[in-house]
């Protein structure tokens, strides 16, 4: 069926926008990515649910993006349908727990815990993810990581039924989580703890602070590019090969931050996949490691 007709069916059960052929570097932090067929923006748990089953019924591909904070798409772009679940952003305060809607940013959830009191999200400070995409990939810095806080989550699988996990039944370990295998995170319930909330400020300001002085957030990146391997830190292995400053096309590992790769304006994903293989050739052959990524790829080279 022609995009155009699926767009058009698509729309009649939305509020918010269908878009065609749209550059997926406009909604990636790393400004890099080519175009989804299809790109749906949900409001309501409800437009999310149709997208799926639109999906389901169209036999399309499907893909989940919040926002695009750990993610290289190709230069190709996306076929089949991408969801940006960004738009569904609520957050409530019950009690000490929050429940956070998965569109909605981490930033936004550290506000609203910090004005009702409750502390404990504040290692997340700075990473520009939501709260579904984060939980996925339990996501977290030295200080901690979101499953040490999941409640439970509500997800909708592929057939298009909702149920809820309690922490007990998902399994989370380093930048890892059962929950890919779940289906689609529609809602974080998160245990806080009370707090003054002048102390979640500071310590959210310093983390902040922190972040700015050792990561080069002044460019378009997608965070740490691949995962520390047991008893290492990536960002060193690959300093001490001397990957620092590397360069392909327009895109740069980092000076400030050797884990962090960055576009300089104009890189291609296939410029930041060059950088990923010699990096990776570099250190296994210096050191016998074999770096993982971290960030996710989407789509076709061409």
């Amino acid at each position: 069926m022609h995009l155009a007709t699926l767009a058009r069916e698509l729309q009649q059960g939305l509020q918010g926008e269908v878009l065609i052929n749209e550059p997926l570097a406009r909604h990636t932090t790393w400004r890099i990515g080519g175009p989804a067929d299809l790109l749906a923006r949900p409001e309501t748990g409800e437009e999310i649910d149709f997208c799926l089953g639109f999906a389901r019924q169209k036999g399309l591909p499907l893909h989940i993006m919040g926002n695009g904070s750990n993610l290289l798409v190709r230069d190709g772009g996306v076929r089949g349908l991408v969801v940006q679940t960004r738009a569904w952003r609520r957050v409530l305060v019950q009690g000490r727990v929050i429940r956070a809607c998965a569109g909605a940013l981490i930033a936004r959830v550290l506000d609203v815990a910090g004005r009702a009191g409750l502390g404990g999200l504040e290692f997340a400070a700075g990473i520009p993810a939501t709260i579904g995409g984060a939980v996925v990939m339990n996501a977290g810095t030295q200080e901690g990581c979101l499953g040490d806080i999941v409640r439970g989550v509500e997800v909708i699988t592929p057939d298009g039924s909702r149920y809820y996990l309690e922490r007990r039944d998902i399994t989370f370990s380093y930048r890892f989580s059962s929950l890919r295998q779940e289906g689609t995170v529609v809602a974080v319930d998160l245990a806080m703890t009370a707090s003054d909330p002048r102390v979640i400020q500071e310590r959210v300001r310093k983390n902040l602070e922190g972040r700015r002085a050792r990561q080069p957030l002044e460019w378009p990146n997608a965070g740490s590019v691949f995962k520390n391997p047991a008893g290492y830190y990536a960002g060193q292995l690959i300093e001490e090969v001397g990957a620092k400053g590397w360069r392909a096309g327009q895109a740069q590992v980092s000076t400030k931050h050797a884990n962090f790769i960055i576009n300089l304006g104009r890189a291609t994903a296939a410029d930041v996949l060059e950088l990923i293989a010699r990096i990776q050739e570099a250190v296994a052959r210096a050191f016998g490691i074999n770096l993982e990524l971290e960030v996710e790829v989407w789509g076709d080279s061409q």
